[in-house]
């Protein structure tokens, strides 16, 4: 994606990269607490390298961590890591009709670049497909532009905290970076009610349930919201059939 000379020419390609410079700094601490975090919890560099680069998943890799560290069963640890991860399901197939065009080793590139605040800069600047060439190359230089800022800053940031893992002191607090990328996240993608509602309960069982075992707080906070929004889906399907 932003591999490619013709994205990286499009003047398309400049603006997603400034879209994504505001949030940049705080990718980028958070990817470096995260470097410091796997290094701590005992793995060996070589593992935390592996880590970072295959998975590139912040909210699965800090969530994982602790399981790890913890011996949970593997069992737990990757439930976890896919229920945490269940968003990027949802926008895989939204983005799907925006890179059907091309070939698949470029729709793999795409998907395994694609991030959070990169899925919604996006979608907020292009709300629908282009269906012309040009308008595709354009929404392509986009997501590469802010896809490449946020690969790097992510990935750099990462692998120097791996390198400085010993001499970054937790005090720092580098984690509250994250979760206010994250609450910028969570405030865009909350854009309708049953949105709202499902930030609502996920947050209010994640607390509740919070003194269970191995992080399990995540997984019913997350089934807990799923059941409560198609619940409601469902009652508003029937209200309007009856109408």
């Amino acid at each position: 994606m932003f591999l490619l000379r013709a994205h990286r020419h499009h003047s398309a390609f400049a603006l997603g990269y400034g879209d994504l410079s505001g949030a940049a700094p705080g990718i980028a601490a958070w990817g470096l607490m995260t470097g410091v975090a796997m290094v701590k919890s005992g793995m060996s560099t070589l593992e935390a390298l592996a880590m970072a680069l295959m998975v590139f998943a912040g909210s699965s890799q800090l969530a994982a961590i602790p399981l790890l560290v913890a011996g949970a069963p593997i069992w737990v640890i990757v439930a976890t890591a896919f229920c945490v991860n269940l968003r990027f399901v949802v926008f895989s197939a939204h983005m799907r009709a925006y890179v059907m065009h091309l070939p698949r080793w470029q729709r793999l590139v795409t998907g395994y670049l694609t991030a959070d605040l990169t899925y919604v800069m996006f979608v907020k600047r292009f709300p629908e497909p282009a269906n012309n060439t040009s308008g595709q190359a354009a929404q392509m230089a986009y997501l590469a532009g802010s896809s490449g800022l946020n690969w790097l800053s992510w990935m750099g940031a990462s692998l120097l905290g791996i390198a400085l893992a010993n001499l970054i002191p937790g005090a720092w607090g580098l984690g509250f970076a994250g979760v206010l990328a994250l609450v910028g996240v969570l405030c865009s993608l909350a854009s309708s009610g049953l949105r709202v509602v499902a930030c609502g309960v996920a947050g209010a069982v994640a607390v509740a349930a919070y003194a269970l075992p191995l992080k399990l707080n995540i997984l019913v906070s997350i089934a807990a919201a799923v059941l409560m929004c198609l619940a409601l889906e469902r009652r508003s399907a029937q209200a309007a059939v009856e109408l």
